[in-house]
């Protein structure tokens, strides 16, 4: 499942949720909440592995150009050496021979430069699927902190995970 929806439906679960009569918190269902954030927790490492595998196919792309690239510099300069014993022929090669190494190399570099441009479009759309993400949880833990502290205030101690109010020790 993609990140974003897991988000979303945390911040529905968050936003939909019942209120509390005569408070401003909320009641929300751990459970749905613990299943949501391990849904996360396995859908990012999926993310993350994706990525790796984009920046490994880039790397593995560009060695082959580079291979491309010496291959065809060395196959002008065999047909340079070939064509040497005559002048002319000599001249016409190594304009030849220059215009295939020069030709490799733009395509090489032209390749580098594809390939780099689509892994950063992919690690682009990771980076901002991740900062919501993590915008979506600091807004999150903001919310129940605040609710926390509004607990603590109106004198009402925590929840605790099995349902019951946690004892608050009273400094006046």
């Amino acid at each position: 499942m993609d990140v974003l929806v897991l988000i979303d439906k945390l911040d529905d679960l968050v936003h939909n949720a019942k209120a509390v009569p005569l408070t401003d918190q909320v009641r929300i269902d751990r459970e749905e909440i613990y299943d949501i954030l391990d849904q996360m927790r396995a859908t990012i490492p999926e993310e993350i592995k994706q990525a790796r595998w984009i920046v490994k196919e880039r790397q593995e792309m560009l060695a082959e150009a580079k291979r491309e690239c010496d291959r065809l510099i060395g196959e002008a300069r065999e047909q340079a050496l070939r064509e040497a014993s005559q002048t002319e022929i000599v001249k016409l090669a190594e304009r030849q021979s220059q215009d295939i190494v020069e030709e490799a190399r733009r395509d090489a570099r032209e390749t580098r430069l594809e390939m780099e441009d689509w892994a950063d479009g992919i690690l682009s759309t990771l980076e901002v699927n991740l900062d919501k993400f993590l915008g979506a949880v600091r807004r999150g833990r903001e919310r129940l902190h605040e609710r926390s502290q509004e607990t603590v205030v109106a004198g009402i101690g925590p929840i605790e995970r099995d349902g019951s109010a946690a004892e608050v020790d009273s400094y006046q």
